[in-house]
């Protein structure tokens, strides 16, 4: 090879990722790096379906359980963490596999993010406080005032999409729109990447079921462990939330699980959505025999290098 090789495997949750990216990455001796925004915290390994210690045997995981949940970590220091990890790996291995369901952290370790100016932690800090006190509701109101463009893009129901995006405009006096669609740095590496798919109905089963093993494995425990922590971001997300709720007697057990199956739906169908718009995923069903798979990745491979 000439240069250094990504592969990404991408796609909505639960649709078999990390067995894929495991497969690969045996396939070609390597290692894997985790563009999972939730696995990256060591509490919560039943809610993120984290790969389990059989399958971080099979093939070495870089970023999963590398943090906690008291810590602030952006997808900026992801980008920046992750392309150092990468470049002292690709000293040992020509390929390396990328795997996740995160698309903005996908994105911006392989294409770059936009650059952002530095913004003052108390402005954050006192738009948290207002999305404890006040709600999301009133914070997605002003960024629609403040950057309707913005607004218009983004999953609004996202607390960190809107905080974000108002520290910026707050905290620069500009939109979140104008930083957007800059050049972006060049990487030493070209990329492959795979994604996995199925029809509606069969990722909504697979979703379904991974809620019902979750729940089998201790979810409702490690959700009561963490309940006292229930402010903090990285608790406010699919899976826990649900049980919080639980916990608080405003809905029932039995409710509450069917509410993270709806809610990882919405997650996966949002997923779909940003993946979808990206032209150069290679797009396979889940089902798809590994041979079919590897055979195309190398046909890729000769066709970059040849």
């Amino acid at each position: 090879m000439k240069t250094n090789l990504l592969i990404s495997v991408v796609g909505p949750t639960a649709i078999g990722k990390t067995a894929l990216s495991i497969k690969i990455a045996k396939a070609f001796g390597t290692e894997i790096i985790s563009a999972d925004s939730r696995q990256f915290y060591k509490e919560i390994p039943i809610g993120t379906a984290a790969p389990d210690k059989k399958e971080l045997t099979a093939a070495p995981h870089h970023f999963i359980h590398n943090r906690s949940i008291e810590e602030d970590y952006s997808v900026g220091d992801y980008e920046r963490e992750a392309l150092e990890k990468l470049n002292i790996l690709f000293k040992d291995y020509n390929v390396m596999v990328l795997v996740g369901g995160s698309g903005l952290y996908i994105k911006s370790l392989i294409e770059g993010l936009d650059n952002f100016p530095e913004i003052d932690q108390d402005i954050r800090d006192q738009l948290n406080d207002r999305l404890l006190n006040e709600g999301l509701e009133t914070l997605k109101a002003q960024l629609e005032q403040l950057d309707p463009e913005y607004y218009n893009k983004i999953d609004t129901s996202n607390p960190h999409r809107v905080i974000r995006a108002l520290e910026v405009c707050l905290g620069s006096g500009k939109t979140f729109s104008s930083f957007l669609n800059q050049p972006k740095p060049s990487r030493n590496f070209q990329t492959i990447s795979i994604g996995l798919t199925a029809p509606r109905e069969e990722i909504y089963e697979r979703i379904n079921r991974r809620v019902d093993i979750m729940m089998d494995e201790g979810l409702l425990e490690e959700a009561q462990k963490l309940y006292p922590k229930r402010r903090l971001n990285a608790l406010n997300t699919v899976g826990y939330k649900e049980l919080f709720s639980f916990f608080e007697g405003r809905i029932d057990l039995e409710n509450a699980v069917e509410e993270i199956k709806m809610n990882s739906r919405r997650y996966a169908k949002r997923q779909l959505t940003w993946f979808r718009k990206n032209k150069d995923i290679n797009w396979f069903d889940y089902k798809t025999p590994f041979s079919e798979i590897e055979n195309f990745i190398m046909s890729e491979i000769q066709e970059k290098y040849k």
